[in-house]
């Protein structure tokens, strides 16, 4: 086996390992209580409140799933001009962007659909000043 083709199998291996680009997010927070009642009331559902070695707000997944948090560090600042996440919105994003303006968000782009099939986003502003988009296949 070729150079070439031994780093081509193993990337090919550690692809088929790997089942989504991303594994974990954090999204900063001046106030996490209130970011995690926004993002509970825009959801409608719960995020559960951790402590490991500080405060959290966690949003749940599958264990196959993409899983992620909300933090408050003094690190770490909300922004609208830096990084995009796209939250899981399937099945609710139309009934979710309609709350945003009502539980203290902006809607930025109304629900979109993607040309090709790709579903339909939003682009929100949270409470906390984050740039969040929500998706639906």
């Amino acid at each position: 086996m070729t150079n070439t083709a031994t780093t081509d199998a193993a990337t090919t291996n550690n692809a088929a390992a790997s089942h989504h680009a991303i594994n974990w997010f954090e999204i900063p927070t001046t106030d996490l209580e209130r970011a995690a009642t926004f993002y509970e009331k825009l959801f409608d559902r719960k995020i559960r409140r951790e402590h490991f070695g500080e405060p959290m707000a966690i949003f749940m997944s599958s264990k196959e799933g993409v899983g992620g948090t909300l933090v408050q560090r003094a690190d770490q600042a909300p922004s609208d001009s830096g990084v995009l996440i796209y939250l899981n919105a399937d099945g609710v994003l139309d009934a979710a962007v309609t709350r945003v303006p009502k539980i203290g968000g902006s809607v930025l782009v109304p629900v979109t659909v993607i040309p090709g099939g790709f579903g339909r986003y939003a682009v929100l502003r949270d409470t906390e000043g984050n740039r969040i988009a929500l998706h639906e296949h």
